[in-house]
């Protein structure tokens, strides 16, 4: 099996297709459903994880179900030169699950969770009050047709590695 450009052969893409199905499998479990030696797939995982690619088996969490029922996304232009110091401030405000350094209209894109309109304004209060930030733009998401995922590339990757075409 061949690798493409980016290291990964059509082994590695059905390995990390069946840990995102079930990231409790165990190795010997892999190996058996792959159809491959206990030792390849653990060798596997040790390279993928070595390389940056495997980052860890964090459980799916659903965070509506956790009260936190209200997510949204923030735009904000922060002072030059500031960046790094507001991502730090950012980390530190619990109802922050994620920021991206961007390009276009803002700075930072931040995904934000809260647990009512009441408790983003005080979420968004904090994101304001971090000293750099200049100005945020704040949407609520209504609904999510499209949840995080990778599944389409490993699909597209496990089959253009092994010589077909999706």
């Amino acid at each position: 099996m061949a690798p493409n450009a980016e290291g990964l052969d059509a082994l590695d893409a059905r390995l990390l297709l069946l840990l995102s199905d079930e990231p409790r499998l165990g190795v010997l479990e892999c190996s058996r459903r792959l159809g491959v030696a206990r030792g390849t797939v653990q060798a596997r995982m040790d390279r993928l994880a070595q390389r940056g690619i495997l980052l860890g088996f964090p459980p799916e969490l659903d965070l509506a179900a956790m009260g936190y029922g209200l997510t949204a996304f923030g735009v904000l232009e922060i002072a030059q030169g500031r960046r790094a110091l507001v991502a730090e401030r950012l980390a530190a405000i619990d109802e922050v699950c994620e920021v991206h350094a961007t390009t276009g209209q803002g700075d930072l894109f931040v995904r934000m969770v809260a647990r009512s309109n009441a408790d983003l304004q005080r979420v968004i209060d904090e994101v304001v009050g971090v000293p750099g930030v200049r100005r945020t733009s704040t949407s609520i998401a209504l609904s999510t047709p499209v949840a995080p995922r990778v599944r389409p590339l490993l699909e597209r990757l496990a089959a253009t590695a092994d010589g077909h075409e999706p």
